[in-house]
């Protein structure tokens, strides 16, 4: 069955850069066969892209035209791991299959069980034959651990690299996963906290690694002044880039070093709003919080990780006796929820705090 419909138009050498700008839109039509016509690729869209969607896809490709074209559909793929192993693994090992993967632009990251070790490369190749998008597959070869929070990956299939531009929510990421820390499950968490900030707000992010946060933050408003700290130089590389790709490099301010030093030394008093996305050790930098909030008072969104018999409840009351060491005190909690399941019985929750 062939259609005509809306497309992007580019050169061939910037197809995988086209692809990477239209799926992290949303509008690639993957029901469709992409065609290639000498130097040219057409990649079929959903709909035609927005004004702002066309400034998002200019960043990253020269000269992208928007044009019409007639595809053919995709014959029928096998759409899961599982299905593209059924006749390769034995079946009492199928249920040990990974259920999730992290997709971070066109590579993903997936956690092999011992018991699969020895089939290693063959779910990489399934992994790559089920996600025609992605181009390097990764096993988790470690756990999260360091001050950098950084964990060790092994390449099972694809390209031999850990960089990729990822796309979430209208901004655009250069990321190496192997250099500095990222999560994708946290997309929404970053939209709902850009929702809260208000025109004319100065910003502490005191873990904010490649920026997912700030950048956010000062793509959607027009008035606001981000300090982003990271004691990882490789992930404030990152964050500068990444500051630049979304044309918002004067509103934000990637300071590298600790947090407790930098915040002691120029930013007392100065912020109406903090986010604290450290889950593991949060908890040590509330003082540190307190001290940056402006005299007036301000926000802080809290996140730290619920482990069973633990419960929110004690979070709430920690954080509580934490801010009152600290001087100041809590007059609202405006949120405390579960973001997301971290491990069986383990949970990373937020608080959002008003404090005075």
């Amino acid at each position: 069955m062939q259609q005509e419909v809306n497309c992007l138009k580019v050169a061939k050498k910037q197809g995988e850069k086209a692809l990477i700008a239209a799926n992290g839109l949303g509008i690639t039509n993957k029901a469709l066969q992409i065609q290639k016509e000498d130097d040219l690729l057409f990649i079929p869209l959903l709909r035609k892209p927005t004004e702002e969607e066309m400034k998002d896809i200019l960043a990253l490709i020269p000269e992208p035209q928007l044009a019409t074209h007639v595809f053919s559909s995709k014959k029928y793929q096998e759409t899961t791991a599982a299905e593209a192993l059924r006749n390769l693994l034995p079946e009492h090992l199928l249920s040990k299959l990974p259920r999730a993967l992290d997709i971070v632009g066109d590579i993903a990251i997936v956690e092999i069980p011992q018991e699969l070790e020895q089939y290693k490369a063959a779910i990489g190749q399934a992994t790559l034959k089920a996600h025609k998008n992605v181009r390097v597959i990764l096993a988790k070869a470690g756990k999260v651990s360091g001050p950098y929070r950084l964990r060790d990956f092994e390449l099972i299939a694809g390209e031999p690299r850990t960089t990729t531009i990822y796309k979430e929510n209208g901004c655009s990421y250069y990321i190496d996963v192997a250099k500095a820390y990222f999560s994708p499950r946290l997309s929404h968490e970053r939209e709902r906290v850009t929702s809260l900030v208000q025109e004319g707000e100065t910003i502490v992010d005191l873990f904010a690694g490649v920026g997912p946060f700030s950048i956010l933050i000062a793509k959607n408003h027009e008035n606001v002044r981000v300090f982003a700290l990271d004691i990882n130089s490789e992930a404030v590389e990152q964050m500068k880039r990444n500051a630049r790709l979304n044309r918002v490099e004067n509103k934000i301010f990637p300071i590298l070093g600790d947090a407790r030093k930098i915040i002691n030394g120029k930013l007392v008093y100065v912020a109406d709003r903090v986010i604290m996305n450290l889950p593991e050790n949060a908890h040590k930098f509330v003082d540190v919080a307190c001290k940056t909030l402006k005299t007036s008072g301000g926000v802080v969104h809290f996140y730290g990780f619920v482990r069973s018999p633990d419960t929110i409840e004690n979070m709430k009351s920690h954080f509580e006796e934490d801010v009152n060491k600290a001087g100041r005190k809590v007059i609202a909690l405006l949120e405390a929820k579960s973001v997301r399941e971290t491990a069986p019985h383990e949970y990373q929750v937020v608080l959002d705090a008003k404090i005075i």
